[in-house]
């Protein structure tokens, strides 16, 4: 089955695109939606334009697609990447790394559905430490980029997801209910390595931007 993944350049879309590459899927581009609006309801937006770097140590196509990211408008800017999949590379599906947000999954649903492709959530209502276990079991290196929530400060930003990580975000999950995995939109990740890169991104250099508990971190690679 030939695919495109909807790629933010987060741990979730690329645990979801490791996963359907182990079970066959032929992963034939990822789509990256590059919103102007940091608010975006739909997309991922810190660092979203380094995910060329990621397609290159994949070796995958990457298609990326301009959105002005206000709400349900940017749903037809999503529909023209698909469109776009759909002619360059002749995707019969779409693979996304969404695991609890009924409001992403059933939009890309009725956009897969107009589309006349099979829509593929491969971590969909995953327990969300079970996640993050998996992602140190199968050696992703992701790094936190972004945080958006009490109590999380700029002290998080550029920490691994390792087994300290599970243990301090578990602690604030049980005392401020913040979801282990980010899936609130209380932080952000990026992947530096995984079983599909070719080598390793490092961080050349980072600019900090933001205050008091919303932070993000603009990243450099080589």
């Amino acid at each position: 089955m030939k695919c495109a993944v909807l790629f933010s350049g987060g741990k979730d879309s690329a645990f979801a695109a490791y996963l359907v590459k182990k079970i066959g899927y032929d992963i034939s581009c990822l789509i990256s939606v590059i919103s102007e609006n940091p608010e975006s309801y739909m997309f991922h937006t810190p660092s979203i334009t380094k995910v060329k770097k990621q397609s290159t140590v994949m070796n995958i196509p990457l298609l990326t697609q301009k959105t002005k990211g206000k709400k349900e408008e940017e749903l037809k800017d999503l529909e023209n990447a698909i469109y776009k999949a759909k002619k360059e590379f002749n995707i019969d599906s779409v693979v996304t790394g969404s695991i609890e947000s009924a409001y992403q999954a059933s939009r890309i649903q009725k956009i897969c559905v107009s589309q006349k492709v099979e829509c593929f959530n491969p971590l969909w209502q995953k327990d969300q430490f079970e996640l993050l276990n998996d992602l140190i079991k199968y050696n992703f290196k992701i790094v936190i980029i972004g945080v958006f929530a009490y109590p999380l400060d700029r002290s998080w930003l550029g920490r691994e997801i390792n087994q300290k990580f599970i243990k301090d975000i578990s602690t604030l999950y049980h005392e401020y209910k913040i979801n282990p995995a980010g899936e609130g939109g209380e932080f952000e990740t990026f992947v530096l390595n995984c079983p599909l890169f070719s080598n390793e991104l490092k961080i050349s250099d980072f600019k900090i931007l933001g205050k008091k508990y919303s932070w993000k971190m603009e990243i450099e690679l080589t």
